[in-house]
C-alpha cells in the first residue's frame, strides 16, 4: 500500500473513531437520562431490577465506546500498532456481543413479555389516580397508543381503587372515544354507566409489537448499518496496522 493510501486510511480511521466517540457519548447520555429523569416514560418501570440493569448496561456501553473511540483515534493518528490491534479486538468482541444479544432477545421474547406483564400489572394494581409522575407516564402510553393495560383491560381488575369504589370506575386514558361522548380526561378514573367499560380491547403489548412489525425495516436497517460501520472500522484498523513498518513512539504526547 502506498504512502498516500496509508495516510488517507489513517485520517479516515481517525474521523471514524471521532464519530464513534461521540456515538458512545450519546449512548451514555441516553442511559443516564433513562436512569435519572423522573419525567420520562421509563419511570413506569422504575422499580424493575432488569430495567435498571439495562440502564447501567447502556451507560457502560457508552463509556466503553468512548474509550474505544479515544484508543482508535490515538492509534490511528500516531500509528501505534498495539493500540490498533487492541481496537480491532474490542470491535470484534462488540460485534459478537451484539449478535449474541440479538439472538437472546429473539429466542427469549416470551420470557421478556412475561416479565413486562408482571411489572406493568404491579404498577396498575397500585395506580391511585392522583396524577403522580408514574401515572402520567403510563397515562401517556395508553392514551397515545390507544390501548388498555399490558395484555388487555383485565390487567386493571386488581386495582384497589376500582375494587373498593362503590361506583363503576375505569381508567380514563383507556377510554375509547368512539364508544363515548363528551370530554375525555387525561388521567385518573372515570365513571362507567354500565359494567362494560367503554375502553380499548387491545393491550399495549400488542400495540408495541404492531409498531415494531410496522417499523421492522427501519430497526433492521439501523442494526445493519451499525454492524457495517463496525466492520469498516475493523478493516481500516487491520489494514493500517499491517502497513505500519516502524513505530515512532516519540510522536505520542506524554502527559
Amino acid at each position: 500500500m502506498g504512502k498516500g493510501c496509508i495516510k488517507a486510511t489513517k485520517y479516515f480511521l481517525f474521523l471514524f473513531n471521532l464519530i464513534f466517540f461521540l456515538f458512545g457519548a450519546v449512548i451514555m447520555g441516553f442511559g443516564l437520562w433513562l436512569l435519572l429523569d423522573n419525567q420520562s416514560f421509563i419511570v413506569v418501570l422504575n422499580n424493575s431490577t432488569p430495567v435498571k440493569v439495562a440502564c447501567y448496561i447502556l451507560i457502560g456501553v457508552g463509556a466503553f465506546s468512548m474509550l474505544m473511540g479515544f484508543v482508535g483515534c490515538l492509534g490511528a493518528i500516531y500509528e501505534v500498532r498495539c493500540l490498533l490491534g487492541l481496537y480491532f479486538t474490542c470491535l470484534l468482541l462488540i460485534l459478537l456481543a451484539q449478535i449474541a444479544a440479538g439472538a437472546l432477545i429473539y429466542f427469549q421474547k416470551e420470557v421478556l413479555n412475561v416479565e413486562m406483564s408482571k411489572i406493568v400489572t404491579k404498577v396498575l394494581d397500585n395506580y391511585p389516580g392522583n396524577n403522580s409522575t408514574t401515572e402520567q407516564a403510563w397515562d401517556f402510553i395508553q392514551k397515545n397508543m390507544d390501548c388498555c393495560g399490558w395484555d388487555g383491560r383485565q390487567d386493571w381488575n386488581g386495582n384497589m381503587v376500582i375494587i373498593n369504589s362503590s361506583r363503576l370506575l375505569f381508567p380514563c386514558t383507556c377510554q375509547n372515544a368512539s364508544l363515548t361522548s363528551g370530554n375525555i380526561s387525561d388521567s385518573g378514573f372515570c365513571e362507567a354507566l354500565t359494567p362494560d367499560w367503554p375502553v380499548y380491547d387491545v393491550g399495549c403489548a400488542a400495540t408495541v409489537e404492531s409498531w415494531l412489525l410496522t417499523n421492522i425495516g427501519v430497526v433492521l436497517g439501523i442494526c445493519l448499518a451499525v454492524a457495517l460501520i463496525e466492520l469498516l472500522g475493523m478493516i481500516l484498523s487491520i489494514c493500517l496496522c499491517r502497513n505500519i513498518r516502524n513505530e515512532d513512539y516519540t510522536k505520542v504526547p506524554k502527559y
